[in-house]
């Protein structure tokens, strides 16, 4: 296929997006069931466009004074793929499967329409409720930070070094564009696609089946990093999930001491069982019924809280999520966050440490969560975040934004990761 056909796909799927409201991964997945013709270059094209469609959704509707699926279509290509006007109706001549070429008025339009004069929350791609959320976390530099979230993200990956270090793994990936990661310890980063490109399927390479390395973001391997302590800890682990702070604190940890995987609801702890055996992981317990807490009451040297989020810190990944984002799906994220910290504290014995994340953005979510648990629980305090950090990755001290009541930020403006909060509470009786 060519431009103009892969255009048109993609403006389908933004139309099956729109009218059905559910993901964009479902929407391409059945898009390329009904038209197994496509190639799967031509797929991963069509999906380029359509999450570049979406992560710069405000920018593209604003060029075109309009929101529909093919002024979004349109609005990647021009803000994402180099194209001009001119060279874009020039690649669409010809072509009987594309849609029609900008028309005159438009053009004419575009040449008057500059970004740099557009309102903030336009600049900053984001939904106009998200905007105040935004301003709250970063001050003046909350465009800047949230442009951040609208760009294309690498693939990171983080070398498992119960079974090979980072350079080995970086042999095995030799002609993928690696290269060590410019933060985490054992990280390893494949850069951005660009235009119609697409990341290798790293889990097709023998080093992945061997379980050599995990695919992770840089920012869940270095939140991770910061909750490690020593190798004979008993560890926590309160919202599993799929296991990949597990499966790194499992790896900082040299397979000594213990940790137990636990997660509310069961399908989400599924995937974690088979991720443990490739990783040659020995020293995790997965707990999938509440009951078997108990005995853990008083007794964990680290719980470490990765709490259900609104995920605004992902964004890059899902910006569809972007869209779909309610203040009252806020509100909820919001409650279960408190919940979660007022029952995780009671395994935390004297001397032990909370670890609080997030992958939101959001200081709601965040520093205020913080503030809140320590006003509440005053057995609690916050652990200096600035030591923290030094301690453990003294060579980038402008990397990560420090707040007032010990939280650590990292975005992708000012880190190069997805957005997480990290903060740590040391229990004192």
């Amino acid at each position: 296929m060519r431009l103009g056909g892969r255009l048109a796909g993609a403006i389908e799927v933004l139309e099956d997006i729109e009218r059905r409201h559910r993901p964009a991964s479902e929407a391409l997945k059945d898009w390329g069931l009904s038209h197994r013709f496509a190639g799967s270059g031509d797929r991963s094209a069509i999906g380029n466009i359509v999450y570049d469609a979406l992560r710069r959704r405000r920018s593209a509707a604003w060029l075109f004074d309009s929101d529909t699926p093919r002024a979004l279509g349109y609005g990647a290509l021009l803000l994402e793929w180099s194209e001009t006007p001119e060279s874009l109706n020039a690649a669409l001549a010809g072509d009987r499967f594309a849609p029609e070429p900008l028309s005159e008025s438009e053009q004419q339009a575009l040449l008057g329409r500059h970004l740099d004069n557009a309102p903030d929350a336009v600049r900053a791609d984001c939904p106009d409720w998200c905007a105040p959320l935004l301003q709250e976390s970063y001050g003046e530099d909350w465009v800047a930070e949230a442009r951040g979230l609208s760009g294309r993200p690498p693939l990171d990956l983080r070398a498992n070094t119960l079974k090979a270090d980072q350079k080995r793994v970086l042999a095995e990936l030799e002609g993928t564009g690696a290269f060590n990661a410019p933060i985490a310890q054992n990280g390893i980063r494949i850069p951005p696609i660009s235009g119609h490109g697409r990341h290798p399927n790293v889990q097709a390479e023998p080093a992945f089946q061997k379980g050599w390395f995990e695919v992770q973001d840089e920012g869940s391997q270095l939140v991770a990093a910061l909750a490690a302590l020593g190798t004979s800890s008993q560890v926590l682990d309160y919202c599993a999930g799929a296991g990949g702070k597990t499966l790194a604190l499992s790896a900082a940890m040299e397979n000594r001491g213990q940790i137990f995987a636990y997660d509310s609801e069961k399908q989400r702890l599924a995937p974690i069982f088979d991720r443990l055996n490739r990783a040659g992981t020995r020293n995790v317990q997965a707990i999938a019924k509440p009951a078997e807490l108990a005995p853990l009451v008083d007794q964990m040297d680290l719980v470490l809280v990765d709490a259900p989020c609104t995920g605004s810190g992902t964004w890059r990944r899902r910006p569809d999520a972007k869209w779909r984002l309610t203040a009252r799906q806020l509100d909820v994220r919001l409650a279960e966050q408190s919940a979660i910290l007022g029952a995780a504290r009671s395994y935390v014995k004297p001397g032990g440490t909370l670890v609080y994340i997030t992958c939101s953005v959001f200081a709601a979510e965040n520093d205020a969560q913080v503030k809140a648990f320590l006003a509440a629980n005053s057995g609690f305090a916050a652990v200096d975040a600035q030591a923290i950090w030094q301690k453990h990755f003294p060579g980038h001290p402008e990397a990560v934004r420090f707040g007032a009541d010990g939280g650590i930020s990292l975005t992708p403006a000012r880190t190069g990761t997805d957005g997480f909060f990290f903060a740590a509470l040391t229990r004192k009786t």
